[in-house]
């Protein structure tokens, strides 16, 4: 089972930014997607960035839209989520996920343990 490695959470006030990462400790065949998704207490888990791992195509849930960016190192099986303008309203632990293609087309997902990120003065 690949394990998903999150840093970067933390505390900071209203407007500021916070960078979170997730590596992937091996590397995955048939991984297709990394990227990261947000749970508050009470809503469900919902996306906010997602990049394919080949062609770094991103696609943003709409909280992230216009003030995150999220990027890959291909190389490193590694995502970085840069976080800005952050608003009291992106509090929530965030989850780093995996999407993965096995030999037989079928999908699966790995999760991380996830990241407080705290935005709050």
């Amino acid at each position: 089972q690949v394990q998903l490695v999150e840093s970067g959470g933390g505390l900071v006030p209203p407007g500021g930014s916070l960078r979170l990462s997730c590596t992937a400790t091996e590397t995955i065949d048939g991984l297709v997607a990394m990227g990261w998704y947000r749970q508050a207490p009470g809503p469900e888990r919902e996306l906010v960035a997602q990049i394919t791992m080949d062609g770094g195509t991103p696609m943003f849930g709409d909280p992230a839209k216009g003030r995150f960016t999220i990027s890959r190192d291909r190389a490193k099986n590694t995502i970085y989520l840069q976080m800005d303008s952050l608003k009291p309203g992106d509090t929530a632990v965030y989850y780093c996920n995996a999407k993965v293609v096995g030999p037989d087309s079928s999908w699966n997902e790995a999760w991380g343990q996830g990241t407080q990120v705290t935005v709050s003065s």
